[in-house]
């Protein structure tokens, strides 16, 4: 390739049709990315990236399930007594359906939130009126009363609910009682009941740990409920609950199975019609920090369920800014670009602690490649569930 070109990476969204349950996904996906190719002027390369959301997955594998699967499960895992639902996320999308599941299962729930914010950053109340009410999120436990008390009605900043009063609502609506306290220890909810489910996402594993070591008689996490078929339902065996959606108010969307069927079927598909081996995976939450509302997006458990062996591994990447400020600060103009172009070809092994280094992502190519397709292919109404992502792989030396 010549210096004339002038363009890096490039992502772009890929409008496909309105996936139903049944259809052959791969083939439309690849269809999808070959007609844009086509109908935009570009063509493949070897090492594009072609990623499909996971939503159209799980839809086109029909993987749903009712509110009453989720309740049968709980009931059988659980038991239909009282129990602890403890840090769940504040969403009325991606939790409180699965809360309506588990609260027609039983007769009373203890709902313990962590405060000042959920796992993900959604916040009950800011940081700053903890402090101002000279609360210690690490030991103190609030009921209800209390935090009412000392913060009154606090509504979400971007959609206007009180989860508060949401969830206490919404469980009593179902039949069962309800009880809300506020605590970040998992141990707090041993007060009220030994039986617990724990709906925190990346840090479930921890909060078992703790749980079953200070004598909790049985401990669930979201990721053991719907982890097999209830009734023919579908079902998620290494994720469960997590990662699901609402679908209608009676039915969720799961997170897709078998995906790494799916990314390999659709490299081949692109080889066979192209010769170009590009790499392909499925998607969900980007990575990323809202600055303003303090959201870190991820809600699923991981950002990519399924990937193709060519997104495995981290950047070894060197800082342009660090080497023409240091290494090659006397030089300029043609002999700065050939020197900078030496030292990336040059590289070898790890640069991990190599100093000019510092300051590039070494994250899994496949979270940073989630966070940029996220973010191109929206939540909304942009119908492209496909991105594909070119150049990604390159360096300035290409």
């Amino acid at each position: 390739m010549s210096d004339n070109r002038r363009v890096g990476t490039v992502s772009r969204g890929i409008r496909c049709p309105i996936i139903r349950e049944g259809d052959d996904l791969s083939a439309i996906v690849a269809n999808s990315v070959l007609e844009a190719a086509q109908a935009e002027g570009f063509s493949l390369n070897d090492r594009d990236v072609i990623a499909v959301t996971e939503s159209v997955v799980a839809r086109s594998q029909g993987n749903y399930a009712t509110v009453d699967d989720i309740s049968t499960d709980v009931r059988r895992k659980l038991g239909d007594g009282t129990i602890g639902v403890i840090f769940p996320i504040l969403s009325r999308n991606r939790f409180a359906i699965c809360l309506r599941g588990i609260a027609r299962a039983v007769k009373k729930i203890v709902l313990m939130l962590s405060y000042p914010s959920d796992e993900v950053g959604n916040e009950l109340v800011s940081l700053d009126a903890v402090d101002a009410a000279g609360v210690n999120p690490f030991s103190d436990v609030l009921s209800l009363e209390k935090y009412r008390e000392l913060f009154g009605v606090v509504r979400h900043p971007f959609t206007g609910v009180d989860y508060v009063e949401y969830y206490g609502d919404l469980i009593r609506e179902c039949g069962a009682d309800v009880e809300i306290v506020f605590a970040n220890d998992p141990r707090a909810i041993l007060k009220y009941t030994d039986v617990v489910l724990n709906c925190d996402i990346h840090t479930r594993a921890r909060t078992k740990r703790i749980l079953l070591a200070a004598g909790a008689k049985t401990v669930v996490s979201l990721d053991g409920i719907l982890n097999e078929s209830v009734n023919g339902s579908g079902f998620n065996e290494k994720f469960g609950l997590l990662g699901s959606n609402k679908s209608t108010e009676e039915k969720i969307k799961l997170f897709p199975r078998n995906c790494r069927e799916l990314v390999c079927d659709v490299q081949k598909k692109i080889f066979d019609a192209t010769g170009k081996k590009v790499e392909v995976m499925v998607y969900g939450d980007g990575a990323f920090k809202d600055p303003q509302g303090k959201i870190w997006e991820l809600a699923d458990p991981v950002v990519s369920p399924g990937y193709t062996d060519g997104l495995i591994g981290t950047p070894n990447e060197l800082k342009l800014k660090y080497l023409a400020d240091n290494d090659f600060k006397h030089l300029s103009g043609d002999e700065l670009k050939s020197a900078i172009k030496g030292k990336i070809r040059a590289k070898s092994g790890s640069l991990v602690g190599n100093m000019a280094a510092q300051g590039t992502t070494p994250r899994q190519y496949t979270d940073l490649l989630g966070s940029l397709c996220d973010l191109t292919s929206g939540s909304g109404d942009k119908g492209t569930p496909v991105v594909l992502v070119q150049g990604y792989f390159d360096n300035y030396t290409d």
